[in-house]
């Protein structure tokens, strides 16, 4: 493991995801799983999140519409909520969503939606 790049991508994670979320998810690994949580610190959030070429805001932008393709649910809603921390409005997760089911398909566009209304209710907006 390359030090830096794990202390850039925790930095990262912990300003998308939020401190108590990442602090929780690492200090909760045991050791099953604590070579995910490395694995993704490092390469995910150091390596390719903290690369310069695209803004944060982006690549939550990015990571919302892949998501919503794949069926992730879990793993849309914790971005639903970073792309909120990196500026993404309420009015450009719904465009993502829309462009999700015309792409995509109706039932995921429809999973996300209900998903987004989910978290922004959680957030207070």
């Amino acid at each position: 493991m390359d030090k830096d790049t794990f202390d850039r991508g925790l930095e990262i994670r912990k300003s998308v995801l939020g401190k108590e979320f990442v602090e929780r998810s690492i200090s909760s690994a045991d050791e099953f799983n604590k070579p995910m949580q490395e694995l993704v610190t490092e390469y995910c959030w150091g390596a390719v999140w903290g690369r310069e070429e695209l803004p944060h805001k982006t690549r939550s932008m990015l990571n919302l519409a892949m998501l919503s393709a794949l069926n992730r649910p879990h793993e849309l809603k914790m971005h639903i909520r970073g792309a909120l921390r990196n500026g993404v409005t309420k009015a450009e997760i719904r465009e993502i969503f829309l462009q999700v089911a015309i792409y995509c398909g109706v039932p995921a566009g429809v999973d996300s939606f209900r998903s987004a209304q989910e978290i922004f209710k959680e957030e207070g907006g």
